[in-house]
């Protein structure tokens, strides 16, 4: 008899899923566009929910449906090379480079900087630093445990200490949505700035990332039919889905009704840290502590789990998981302790040339059946998709690398040539010409392996 996922175990894996998908960077982001998009909210976060929260639930059908262990399966489907690039492009971004790294310096920024700052305050971060990946290590070398750690302990009492301040804010606003005020890019074009805030969370690709994580938690519950595993990953993915879009909807009103007594902060983190002290005074650094510490470790050792599993069978031959775990957790501890500025201000560029490579990979996927999953369409979409997207995230460096890099004239004309580049998303067009010359060479191939059989079959 086919096992099949009990709704309570389904209900423990999506949580799992939601805990590792939602760190303190999904509140720090929209918070700050609750802020800023002012009385257009709705608009931004229409946008903000397609990126961040339509797209990873897409990435983790997509592998369901795919039926493949994980990313590097799914990205081989273009060529082994593309695979390998891709696969650690993706998870070294989401990974040591830049989200794991800014996990820890959320956390200490939004939860302990205030209590900390002062002289010395370096040797606190990397105090703090150190502390929280020796914690993040704890739990990411008992893989085994991840859904008992991430989906039934970390997990609620984040929502628990989340509610404790989302409620006490909905339920005495400091202002009105309607009287609050747009500003910035927010003015003039709110759904295309949620689009591209959506972006910062980076669960688009971790929604890739985290498959190979999520897939082996529901084979360990007993479900080892191929058609059994896509369908409950795909039941996972949805009711985390919809529990992310009802929090970020909730925190993003949140701060816009700040602004009817709050000014407008320079980021998400600094606009929790007011709002928090607010209502709560004192106690509110508290509560804010423990839901950003929190936020940030499960996501941390979510990310950390799915790095090291996907590192150690791309190079069978080398390190074990074990190893791996505790390699990315020294280089994220080193990377975290640059800053948050610096790691957002870096890590924008490498999302903007990231994201429309797994956007279209993830959309080819799910409609691959109807051109029998074609390498060649395939590789002229993301062929085509990686040259635009490669100017979109150059034109997102900051200022003063593109001027060292001699990059504004290039980035200008690309501005000029790709429609939509203004908006960031100059790799629309040539997604969908690549789109289109990939499925007419597979037509056309087609057409021709049709014609040679029936050729051959009336010379018999």
């Amino acid at each position: 008899m086919t096992k099949k996922l009990t709704f309570r175990e389904t209900i423990f894996v999506a949580s799992m899923l939601f805990g590792m998908f939602f760190g303190a960077g999904n509140l720090i982001f929209p918070v700050s566009m609750g802020q800023m998009a002012g009385s257009h909210i709705w608009q931004a976060a229409a946008g903000f929910l397609i990126t961040g929260v339509g797209l990873p639930l897409l990435g983790v059908a997509a592998l369901g449906i795919s039926r493949e262990t994980g990313l590097l399966g799914l990205g081989s489907r273009v060529g082994r090379g593309y695979g390998m690039f891709f696969t650690c492009a993706l998870y070294l971004t989401i990974g040591p480079f830049f989200a794991i790294p800014r996990c820890a310096s959320v956390s200490y920024t939004v939860g302990m900087e205030g209590i900390l700052a002062g002289e010395g305050s370096f040797l606190f971060q990397a105090a703090f630093s150190f502390t929280f990946f020796a914690a993040v290590l704890f739990f990411a070398l008992r893989p085994g445990q991840i859904m008992t750690w991430i989906g039934k302990v970390l997990n609620p009492l984040f929502l628990a200490f989340l509610a404790v301040l989302v409620v006490r804010a909905l339920t005495a606003p400091m202002g009105g949505v309607r009287e609050a005020i747009p500003s910035g890019d927010y003015v003039e074009s709110a759904f295309s700035t949620g689009l591209l805030e959506g972006y910062n969370t980076m669960d688009a690709l971790a929604g890739l990332a985290f498959g190979i994580v999520v897939i082996d938690v529901i084979r360990g519950l007993g479900v080892t039919e191929p058609e059994e595993v896509a369908k409950s990953t795909v039941k996972a993915g949805i009711f985390s889905s919809v529990l992310m879009a009802v929090i970020y909807l909730l925190v993003s009103v949140m701060g816009t009704q700040s602004t009817g007594q709050l000014e407008v902060s320079s980021n998400g983190g600094e606009a929790l840290a007011r709002i928090a002290d607010s209502y709560f005074g004192g106690g509110g650094a508290f509560i804010l502590a423990v839901i950003v510490t929190v936020a940030c470790l499960k996501t941390a050792v979510g990310l950390i789990t799915s790095c090291g599993e996907t590192f150690a069978e791309m190079f069978p031959g080398g390190p074990s998981y074990h190893v791996w775990a505790v390699v990315f957790c020294v280089g994220s501890f080193l990377v975290a302790n640059l800053g948050l500025d610096a790691i957002i201000a870096y890590s924008l560029p490498v999302l903007m040339f990231l994201y429309p490579l797994a956007i279209v990979l993830v959309l080819l996927t799910l409609t691959g059946r109807w051109f029998g999953n074609d390498p060649v369409v395939l590789r002229w979409a993301l062929g085509l998709t990686g040259v635009a997207a490669l100017f979109d995230g150059l034109g997102a460096l900051p200022e003063g690398t593109r001027a060292l890099l001699h990059l504004d004239g290039l980035t200008a004309s690309a501005l000029k040539l790709l429609p939509l580049s203004g908006q960031g998303f100059g790799w629309v067009c040539p997604a969908f010409l690549g789109t289109a010359i990939g499925l007419a060479v597979h037509a056309y191939a087609a057409g021709g392996r049709a014609g040679k059989r029936e050729k051959t079959g009336g010379e018999r």
